[in-house]
């Protein structure tokens, strides 16, 4: 696991940036919100407020995030104003949060943007009851949400805003479909079900903390869109909380909330949430334990009691999205998996072409966006194949097929990212022989995605030269490899059903 971290590919170093920026956005939100004279409540408000703005933000150009992220105050503050008057009346305030749950997943169908704002309507719900938040404050609470969408805009837009220099990142849109056949309406009314679920019993847990089960419920959700994909994260959420909690224990409990070591563990747990977020669900969830402890330490409320009610909350969040996608309109994995995969394939084909077009002198030849597309596009194939590759699969078979596919993927993957460094090289240049292979190449790839005939066996192919062609030829090896587990027997799909 630690190596899947500090080893996963950084394409341009981007988690490292994306990670440093966030610290420098919420700690700036921090510090004007102690200027602006809040209180703990009122900084803790903003700080988180400038997290979400920072995380959650993802549309393809820098014009639209700047959108989205004016749109948040609109969509925060509303629903701060409404958690809050519902304070004393339980019943209103269970279905009201119930109504932000399934209004923040279906939001989803309008992209990146419904997305983002659909998460900070939720987390505005969320942090109103983890601050016990009360019409008194609300002026406080909503001048610090203002404050700090503030002060993570100058950060991204202003003092660091790297994407302008960089092409648009490709975020790969949701399986279509209409009515209950789109994945999104589906997850909506699973979302509401599972955490009515989970409410229910969080509150007969704990009547002060039951909140957050329905947090884990919702976060099982986010970036999944089938069945196995939400089994595996909600056990990666419950792990991540179990070895934050034993990291907490350790480095947390002794600082009994001293504000300085406090500050400074809470920017490296911010640090850590950002940096892991893109490889390694358990990882990210480590880290937003910690922090949330360090939170905790900082009220004067961090107690072995309350830590291992966390857990216990965090695993009936968990719980209630397991039952919810089990029996509740499933979205089948398998479909899933093949339609990320062959878009993947597809995509290798397209880098291919634009680095051969380079090659050959074509001006306006870049490949380079199409390998951000590939990398967005292999994260998303590992998020679905996931359920198959995990160690407590039984399917053994399939998980070995599962395996050699994310192997060869990576394969593809690493060989483009080469010829495309290869192609920027102002004096590489055109060979006969790059047409063919990239020709081969082609092939290979309508022969996976549309089973136009049989991939061509490379096994006998003479080593090949050094630069694109040897990338060229590493492509097509990987290409092969990946023909039998993808054209498994008939009744034994890469993915179960």
């Amino acid at each position: 696991m630690l190596k899947r971290v500090f080893a996963a590919p950084d394409p341009g170093r981007a988690r490292l940036r994306f990670a440093a920026r966030a610290v420098l956005g919420i700690g700036l939100a921090v510090l004007v919100s102690a200027a602006a004279g809040h209180s703990l409540t009122g900084a803790v408000t903003g700080g988180l407020a400038a997290l979400l703005a920072l995380f959650t933000v993802t549309d393809p150009t820098v014009r639209g995030q700047a959108g989205t992220t004016a749109l948040l105050p609109f969509v925060g503050i509303p629903v701060l104003a409404a958690a809050s008057a519902l304070h004393d009346h339980p019943l209103a305030r269970d279905l009201a949060f119930l109504a932000v749950v399934g209004a923040g997943v279906y939001a989803r169908r309008w992209g990146p943007r419904g997305h983002s704002l659909g998460v900070f309507a939720f987390m505005t719900f969320f942090v109103a009851q983890f601050l016990h938040a009360t019409p008194g404050q609300l002026p406080e609470l909503s001048a610090a949400v203002v404050l700090s969408v503030l002060s993570a805009a100058a950060a991204r837009f202003g003092l660091w805003c790297y994407e302008r220099r960089l092409p648009p990142p490709v975020v790969p849109a949701p399986p279509a479909g209409a009515g209950l056949a789109r994945v999104t309406t589906r997850q909506a009314v699973q979302a509401v079900a599972g955490a009515g679920f989970a409410l229910v019993v969080g509150e007969l847990m704990s009547g002060q903390r039951w909140y957050w089960a329905v947090g884990a419920t919702w976060w099982v959700f986010v970036n999944t869109a089938s069945r196995g994909e939400t089994l595996v994260r909600g056990f990666r959420r419950v792990l991540g909380t179990l070895l934050g909690i034993g990291l907490g224990v350790l480095v947390v409990a002794p600082l009994h909330g001293a504000a300085l070591p406090t500050a400074l563990l809470v920017a490296v747990s911010v640090f850590g949430i950002f940096y892991t977020a893109a490889v390694s669900y358990t990882w990210m969830m480590l880290w937003v334990t910690v922090l949330a402890e360090s939170l905790y330490g900082l009220l004067g409320v961090l107690t072995p009691h309350l830590l291992a009610l966390r857990l216990g909350e965090t695993a009936v969040g968990a719980l209630g999205a397991w039952l919810a996608v089990l029996f509740l309109l499933p979205v089948s994995t398998h479909a899933v998996t093949d339609a990320w995969i062959q878009r993947a394939l597809r995509c290798v084909h397209a880098c291919t072409g634009e680095a051969a077009a380079r090659l050959a002198g074509a001006a306006h030849a870049d490949p380079a966006p199409r390998v951000a597309e590939l990398e967005q596009l292999l994260g998303r194939v590992r998020l679905s194949v996931a359920p198959l590759v995990h160690p407590l699969n039984p399917m053994r078979g399939r998980r070995r097929r599962a395996r050699q596919v994310l192997r060869s993927l990576d394969d593809c993957a690493r060989e483009i990212r080469g010829l495309v460094a290869v192609a920027a090289d102002p004096e590489a240049s055109h060979d006969a022989r790059l047409a063919a292979a990239c020709w081969r190449v082609e092939a290979a790839v309508e022969a996976l995605t549309g089973g136009a005939g049989p991939v061509a066996d490379v096994t006998a192919r003479p080593a090949a030269d050094a630069g694109a062609l040897a990338h060229l030829h590493g492509l097509e090896r990987a290409l092969a490899e990946l023909s039998a587990p993808l054209r498994a027997p008939s009744g034994s799909p890469l993915v179960g059903a």
